[in-house]
């Protein structure tokens, strides 16, 4: 390993052979003529050969000074490279970014996103992981990751708000004009109701009652499905009303092949953040991803 010493001696005899003078090469270093010499002494004392013809007049290259300075100048060319190397990847996104994303939601709305900044940063490799649990960053590897619900309070983790995911019940305008609209959540009672379910049981349906509490009902539905798109495939079919994050209906309904309903009755959707760890460096594939999301508005 190159000490500091040698190093300085280096750099102070490249200085003075470009220069043509110690004194020179002292101004343009920030110190003094003597250590300029001193150091350039040492050098040629470890090396055991003479760099410089001396005079009073002038300073100039001896042959082997003149081979030295070639190796160095390509040695520190090299090092101005991985410096220069190093402080672009900083600035410009490159590198593999680790990302953990909702199954549904991370296909559907970010997917996009990331899809994009592939195109625009072609340095930027991407390893998108799809799953329902909440990763481990450190066990996991994971750089960042995009979370609905309530985080904890935790000040490992820093958090930027994407959105909030709004629940909405919708059925077709065919069901409806059969069955009529439902006007309050009891209305529902005597509609077809589509549920999801998870573990084998029925997941509840949030509602607001007149007070703006907010409580659980779950449905008895004839059509129960382990995953929501099939919900959502039911709903598109006529086969009732289901109750749906609105990110996954908003395209249907905004082409006429789902009403939403209740809307007054919906409760206050749960929050979507993208979250890395607090210890992790802010690298530029890190930053232009989280500004990336929360500009896409992909939680709205």
């Amino acid at each position: 390993m190159l000490s500091t010493e040698r190093f300085n001696g280096i750099r102070a005899f490249v200085s003075a052979a470009e220069s043509g003078s110690f004194s020179e090469a002292a101004r343009r270093l920030g110190l003094s003529t003597s250590s300029v010499g001193k150091a350039i002494g040492r050098l040629e004392k470890r090396l055991d050969v003479r760099l410089f013809h001396r005079t009073t007049r002038r300073l100039s290259l001896t042959d082997e000074g003149l081979a030295f300075h070639e190796s160095c100048l390509r040695a520190l060319a090299e090092l101005e490279h991985a410096h220069t190397a190093l402080t672009s990847r900083r600035l410009v996104p490159g590198g593999r970014l680790r990302i953990a994303l909702p199954v549904l939601f991370g296909r559907d709305r970010v997917m996009p996103v990331l899809l994009a900044l592939a195109s625009q940063y072609p340095a930027l490799e991407i390893d998108a992981r799809f799953s329902h649990r909440a990763v481990d960053f450190a066990d996991d590897g994971v750089d960042l990751a995009v979370r609905i619900g309530t985080l904890d309070n935790s000040d490992q983790l820093v958090a930027r708000p994407l959105g909030v995911q709004r629940v909405v019940c919708c059925a077709s305008p065919a069901y409806l004009a059969a069955h009529g609209t439902p006007h309050t959540p009891d209305d529902l009672r005597d509609h077809a109701c589509l549920a999801a379910m998870r573990d084998g049981l029925t997941e509840s349906w949030r509602w607001r009652d007149a007070r703006g509490t907010a409580y659980a009902w779950s449905p008895h539905a004839r059509l129960r499905f382990e995953h929501i798109e099939a919900v959502l495939a039911a709903a598109l079919a006529g086969h009732g009303l289901a109750q749906l994050p609105g990110w996954l209906v908003d395209a249907h309904v905004a082409r006429g092949a789902l009403r939403t309903v209740l809307d007054e009755h919906a409760v206050e959707g749960l929050p979507i953040h993208a979250v890395w760890p607090a210890s992790r460096s802010m690298t530029a594939r890190l930053r232009v991803t989280i500004d990336a999301l929360v500009a896409s508005g992909c939680a709205r």
